[in-house]
């Protein structure tokens, strides 16, 4: 779509809004959390952009998660929580009884929005080509050289819906690919860590293309607030501290490279979305990442292999500080970040209650820190997690919302392989037994066994879930 084009569709869906006022029946709300104009229409509301989608919103809550989670012992307590609606193939948008979508597809969840009263839905925009290069359990529909597929059959129908003047009194959060560009940095050559995929994808440039286009088209559409995934610290936290093996500053500069790719702008990216389907604590109480055990700062000991020359050793912190970082690589100073805390929690009986009294670094961090992973890399149906904090908006600076982008409850990956029609491969990081790779720092997967195919329901780690919860559950 052309430039101009875009144009047309933002000041067409204005107009359009304001003969559709009466089917419109959110409720929208400043960025301090304030109802507005209440006699004023609501899709006018939703469209003047805010600064923080979530402040003061009531969310999206999926039916087809919610009815799951509260058919397990205990679940209720969460059921009415908001989670992500994940778009993860071409058939997902018209609804194809997918096990994370059932048979709703986009249209069926924003108009269960509207019929909820919802302010905020939240999707997920995961179907790029060669998609996870550096995985396989969430490998995609499209091939590597798919790009103008992912345009026309993917993000453009998802447009077209979005556009639809019922909506306009919705603010549609959308999570852009996660599990893509940070892998253009840390696993391409010449790093030991490079995959065949990850190359491929790095010179065909689809990725980039890809993204620009969706934030440029999505971004069209003046209700929308497009956070693109940053991964998270364990991932790209590696900077100052060893700048040998940079990739936070480096990440964060090929974000800015998506400026003016496919016509999009700056303003056309509300913010980033970090820990999305992951394991990252939070925040560590008992111990700083700079601490000086042993003689020495933490993270500059090679002993402490859970470190390993990390600048972090929370999500938090890694967040606020690579806010600032994508800012000075173009991005809007008002930009905002998320935190996907959906099992971050760690909590159970397991959980350490202070710190260690150790001399030795390793064992101090070992015995200290509430990530339980044998290491950051660990992605797969981590055993031992827990719920982590529920969502909630704007709670700390520069955090636009802790949100549950991940559905609890489902895989990420299959234990073993098992044939399926949606594209999902097997990665021996999903297999109990495996004792890692060169990504993992050679270390066991700490995979839970006996799970199915990535986005399909797991009985039994929803209710791991729920036992470790922290905050509990009450």
């Amino acid at each position: 779509m052309s430039l101009s084009r875009r144009k047309h569709r933002r000041v067409g869906l204005l107009a359009a809004a304001a003969l559709a006022a009466t089917t419109v029946s959110a409720v929208a709300v400043n960025a301090a959390g304030a109802e507005e104009h209440p006699s004023q229409d609501p899709a006018e509301i939703a469209q003047a952009k805010v600064d923080n989608p979530y402040a003061g919103a009531q969310v999206y809550v999926n039916p087809v998660w919610s009815e799951k989670a509260a058919a397990e012992p205990g679940g209720e307590a969460i059921a009415d929580q908001p989670t992500g609606v994940w778009l993860d193939r071409i058939g997902a948008i018209e609804g194809n009884d997918s096990p994370t979508t059932g048979s709703m597809g986009l249209k069926d969840h924003l108009d269960e929005a509207v019929s909820q009263g919802a302010d905020v839905i939240q999707i997920v925009i995961y179907n790029l080509p060669g998609r996870d290069c550096a995985a396989l359990a969430s490998n995609g529909e499209l091939p590597a050289d798919a790009i103008d597929r992912y345009k026309g059959e993917y993000i453009d129908p998802i447009v077209d819906i979005m556009d639809d003047p019922a909506y306009a009194g919705l603010r549609i959060v959308n999570v852009i690919e996660i599990d893509s560009l940070p892998n253009l940095i840390t696993n391409v050559a010449p790093r030991e860590t490079a995959t065949d995929n990850c190359n491929t994808m790095k010179a065909n440039g689809n990725y980039q293309d890809g993204i620009s286009y969706a934030l440029a088209e999505l971004g069209a559409l003046p209700n929308t607030y497009n956070y693109i995934d940053a991964g998270h610290h364990g991932w790209i936290g590696w900077g100052d501290t060893n700048p040998q093996y940079d990739n936070f500053h480096a990440s964060a500069e090929l974000f800015g490279s998506l400026i003016g790719m496919n016509g999009a702008t700056a303003s056309d990216v509300h913010g980033f979305i970090t820990n999305t389907a992951n394991y990252s604590v939070l925040e560590e109480p008992y111990w700083e990442v700079d601490q000086v055990v042993g003689g020495q700062p933490i993270n500059q000991n090679p002993d402490v292999k859970w470190v390993d020359w990390n600048d972090f050793n929370g999500e938090l912190d890694f967040a606020q500080a690579f806010r600032e970082e994508l800012v000075s690589n173009g991005f809007n100073s008002n930009i905002g970040m998320l935190i996907d805390t959906s099992r971050n929690g760690w909590g159970g009986a397991d959980r350490p209650t202070g710190p260690s009294s150790s001399s030795d670094p390793a064992t101090f961090v070992d015995e200290s820190r509430i990530d339980r992973r044998y290491q950051k890399g660990n992605w797969c149906n981590q055993a031992g997690a827990g719920l982590g904090e529920r969502p909630q908006a704007a709670p700390e600076s520069g955090i636009d919302a802790y949100v549950w982008i991940k559905p609890p409850g489902e895989s990420d990956g299959s234990s073993e392989y098992i044939p399926n029609p949606e594209g999902k491969g097997f990665d021996e990081m999903c297999d109990p037994d495996y004792q890692g790779n060169i990504r993992n720092g050679n270390n066991p997967s700490g995979a839970r066994g006996d799970m199915p195919i990535s986005g399909h329901w797991s009985s039994e780690q929803f209710q791991e879930l729920l036992q470790n919860a922290y905050p509990p559950v009450n």
